[in-house]
């Protein structure tokens, strides 16, 4: 229970450092506190998503308004894990070797998607990378799933 403790309030590795470290140290969010965040973050990037989604059938700015809810959602999910292990651990768990195709993925992925949709104005291109982004998204957090990747794998070896 120690060590979740630890790792919750980000005393665990503390062996980085700059901006983010600080952040990270200047946080004074009891163990509760950081669960609620992190709930209330979640909760708030899925339910961006499934509104995006809803607001997909709008005639005329319901592609728009998919692209950026879904993306808000997608981002708030992301970051909701900063409140569990604070903004270092994050990002240095995102760009680890496992992660970091999937992170860039995802992200540029989230770019193209609201260039698509604002300043390229192509309501198919910011769909495919919405679906990209999903594809990167699911794979980036099967990531922290022991042997969730090889089973994927293999699934799709048998059904192919």
């Amino acid at each position: 229970m120690d060590k979740l403790k630890r790792v919750l309030s980000g005393q665990d590795d503390g062996d980085g450092s700059g901006v983010l470290e600080r952040a990270n140290e200047a946080s004074t969010l009891s163990c509760g506190t950081r669960m609620k965040c992190f709930a209330f973050s979640f909760i708030l990037g899925v339910l961006c998503s499934v509104l995006g989604s809803c607001l997909l059938f709008i005639p005329s700015l319901g592609l728009a308004l998919f692209a950026v809810f879904y993306s808000v959602g997608n981002i708030l999910a992301l970051a909701s894990t900063m409140f569990l292990v604070g903004p270092w651990r994050q990002v240095r768990t995102m760009c680890a070797k496992e992660r970091a195709l999937a992170t860039i993925i995802m992200l540029v992925c989230l770019l193209l998607t609201l260039c698509a949709a604002f300043w390229w104005r192509n309501n198919t291109l910011a769909l495919v990378f919405c679906v990209l982004q999903f594809l990167a998204f699911t794979w980036y957090g099967l990531s922290y799933i022991p042997f969730a990747r090889d089973a994927v794998f293999k699934l799709c070896s048998l059904c192919f």
